[in-house]
């Protein structure tokens, strides 16, 4: 399943709801995962270039999220060429993939699909470290755990003294670096400032985009919730159910991006690898396509030698893995 498979599904869409289908996947296979950046925004100008400006474009999104800067950009670059732009989600749009969709004037959603909270998570030069293997590794902050956190000594604790929040505040400071502090905070302000924004065209109502902002910022609990179709209307976000037939066809679109992007087998080394011997691979692990353009891909591309070692504890098995090529391509 390819491009050409999922090409006749796209030009029936377009004549269906006389729109232009582009379609944004970015791959969530285990150990090979890609997210929204910044990077796909020159896949994007050809895209729409090969559209031109048209009456209604729709977006087909998979993520798990990503860079929210450029989530905004690419909301917003879109938009320009069009009067009218819908979201469609097969599957999952999360985080800023559910910030995306929050610039649309409609998201279709199947029953399956899911929104999720929008509070980004930080990683920064500066952020704590984990050990990783025999490497340290850099993990994500949340912003909503750290107000979580100080939230929790406030209000659930009942801390009140300034000098015992200080106290706490220090604490977590030799925990978190205060520049990583800071920039969660700058983030968290942020992120309501691009939700309001986006939200302001096609919810009218103040009271009902905060309340949309609060759910995702920090009402929902924590960034992996899942939100559904029923509770994104209830939310009061634009949600439209596809009809039976609408729905096959963004069903077996996810079954094709899925089964060439291999995104239910996780990517293992070791069983690329043939021993004693050096073996190429490439792999699809994002795709931007649209009938006008045709389908690029973010592609790595490397060699994976296996060979005996030995070692003080006996013979074992080493890997060495070589990247010739990781970027966007036409597919």
């Amino acid at each position: 399943m390819n491009f050409a498979a999922r090409l006749p599904m796209y030009q029936k869409i377009e004549q269906e709801r006389d729109t232009k289908v582009v379609a944004y996947v970015t791959g969530d296979r285990p150990n090979a995962e890609t997210q929204i950046g910044s990077d796909c925004i020159d896949m994007f100008v050809d895209a729409l270039d090969a559209i031109g400006p048209t009456k209604r474009i729709s977006l087909l999104l998979h993520t798990n999220g990503g860079n929210t800067a450029a989530a905004w950009r690419l909301v917003n670059l879109i938009k320009t060429f069009c009067d009218e732009f819908e979201v469609l989600i097969p599957y999952k749009a999360m985080s800023a993939g559910t910030l995306i969709s929050l610039g649309a004037h409609r998201i279709v959603m199947t029953k399956q699909a899911a929104l999720g909270p929008i509070d980004p998570s930080l990683i920064h030069p500066l952020g704590p470290q984990v050990p990783n293997g025999n490497q340290l590794a850099r993990v994500p902050v949340s912003v909503e755990a750290v107000r979580g956190y100080i939230d929790a000594a406030k209000q659930d604790l009942g801390v009140n003294d300034p000098s015992v929040l200080g106290g706490i505040l220090n604490d977590l400071s030799n925990k978190v670096h205060p520049l990583v502090l800071g920039e969660i905070f700058r983030s968290r302000t942020q992120i309501r400032f691009l939700a309001e924004k986006l939200l302001n065209e096609h919810v009218q109502e103040l009271a009902k985009r905060q309340a949309i902002i609060d759910f995702l910022c920090a009402d929902s609990g924590s960034h992996d919730y899942t939100i559904n179709r029923r509770e994104a209307l209830a939310l009061g976000l634009p949600i439209e159910k596809p009809s039976t037939d609408f729905y096959e066809t963004l069903k077996a679109i996810h079954k094709s991006y899925s089964e060439e992007m291999l995104l239910g087998v996780p990517f293992d080394l070791m069983a690329v690898a043939v021993p004693n011997q050096t073996t190429n691979y490439s792999l699809v692990r994002g795709i931007v396509e649209s009938v006008d353009s045709g389908s690029y891909g973010f592609v790595t591309q490397g060699s994976i030698t296996r060979r005996p070692v030995q070692t003080p504890q006996g013979p074992q098995e080493q890997i060495e893995e070589q990247r010739i090529f990781e970027g966007w391509k036409t597919l």
